[in-house]
């Protein structure tokens, strides 16, 4: 690798045999918000008109499912001890990680294309149909995610967990970069008025971030995007 990207040695990691209760409880709202947005249009009416029945009903569900799922330990965080302890170990992924994993690489990777396709033909037509394309466009692009995910051929939803030294950077590189380029642009977006100039300030400052934010995970800056050199013993986060 090049000299600038940050390593991270696996006999410098802290062995822990459990998860403390309090580790476990905080990565659970993780997998609720996970799974809440993954219908994307209606989560696409909740940021354009607020929250509703649909939305409570569905909240309960995710609610419901994820609590059941963490209570017996099949929720990746939420186990009662790490499942992955040597980053080279040749191990099963349990179905649960595959399932969890592959759903958060779908919201991340369709929000963060369809929000840009939809700020970049804004941009060059100069007419918003940011609605339009979510309904023809999210499940679409969601299911091949999801297909992929059920080949195990996505970082973290492989069928070993032996390349989780290096895949685990992926993950978190993505959820980084299009969690802050995203949130910026809702910030944008509610603050700015509505005109063709600040459409492109938009689509400037997202690419922007997800370029830079990319970077630093790239570069191994960013928590947990450091890739792992095979050691001593180790858990994965």
């Amino acid at each position: 690798m090049p000299e600038n990207v940050k390593l991270e040695y696996a006999s410098d990691r802290k062995f822990r045999a459990r998860n403390k209760l309090y580790y476990r409880f905080l990565h659970w709202p993780i997998w609720i918000f996970v799974f809440f947005i993954a219908p994307g249009p209606l989560t696409f009416d909740l940021f354009a008109h607020g929250f509703d029945s649909r939305m409570a009903a569905w909240l309960g569900v995710v609610l419901a499912g994820t609590g059941l799922a963490g209570l017996f330990g099949q929720l990746p965080g939420v186990e009662p001890a790490p499942y992955i302890l040597r980053f080279t170990e040749d191990r099963p992924n349990p179905i649960y990680r595959r399932v969890c994993y592959t759903f958060a690489w779908s919201v991340a990777v369709t929000f963060a294309l369809l929000n840009y396709i939809g700020l970049a033909y804004a941009v060059t037509s100069g007419l918003w149909r940011m609605r339009q394309i979510y309904d023809a466009a999210y499940f679409p692009l969601a299911a091949t995610i999801w297909l992929l995910g059920l080949l195990g051929l996505l970082p973290r939803v492989r069928k070993s967990t032996q390349g989780e030294g290096t895949e685990r950077r992926y993950f978190y590189g993505t959820v980084w970069s299009v969690t802050i380029a995203q949130t910026v642009l809702l910030l944008l977006w509610k603050t700015l008025p509505r005109n063709h100039t600040t459409d492109i300030v938009k689509l400037a400052v997202y690419t922007l971030l997800l370029a830079a934010m990319g970077n630093l995970a790239r570069l191994g800056h960013l928590p947990r995007t450091r890739k792992i050199v095979p050691g001593e013993w180790a858990v994965a986060d």
